[in-house]
């Protein structure tokens, strides 16, 4: 795994889902030699480090490609529930969720787990805060999912 650990960001949030940064073209065979079959893109592309050839590198390995793309300045809870209903439909699959920093993907995953899945706040927010502490316009993202989940 020591590989996998290169990539940008890198996080691993579970036995089946790791979180990263926008991987690099040999990083994805890195990912399936790993026997990742699942990788969802978060990312836009007016992204860092873009690459309009990643559905293409991601199906030629044999993994199955998912294009999520959340606007960083304008993240939506119809972004959140495909997100989260992806996780959801596929519980056996190793999952490879990233964006271009890895900020987009811990912001929904904290979502994911505090509202999918149960965790305190406390176990949620743990892997948020090792990638960032979210902007305003972030954070207002997450306040109001939460609020909207809770009513």
């Amino acid at each position: 795994m020591s590989s996998l650990a290169q990539i940008e960001a890198f996080l691993p949030v579970s036995s089946t889902i790791t979180t990263s940064g926008q991987p690099t073209t040999e990083q994805f065979a890195d990912i399936a030699s790993a026997g990742y079959n699942l990788i969802i893109n978060l990312a836009t592309p007016a992204s860092s480090n873009w690459n309009p050839e990643e559905s293409a590198i991601v199906e030629n390995l044999g993994m199955e490609y998912i294009g999520i793309p959340i606007d960083w300045e304008n993240p939506t809870l119809s972004d959140f529930d495909e997100l989260a209903t992806k996780l959801d439909e596929n519980p056996e699959r190793k999952i490879w969720v990233h964006c271009a920093k890895n900020m987009r993907v811990s912001a929904m995953m904290y979502l994911y787990h505090r509202l999918r899945k149960g965790y305190t706040e406390i176990s949620a927010r743990r892997y948020l805060e090792q990638i960032w502490q979210p902007n305003q316009i972030w954070q207002n993202f997450i306040d109001a999912t939460i609020e909207l989940y809770e009513e």
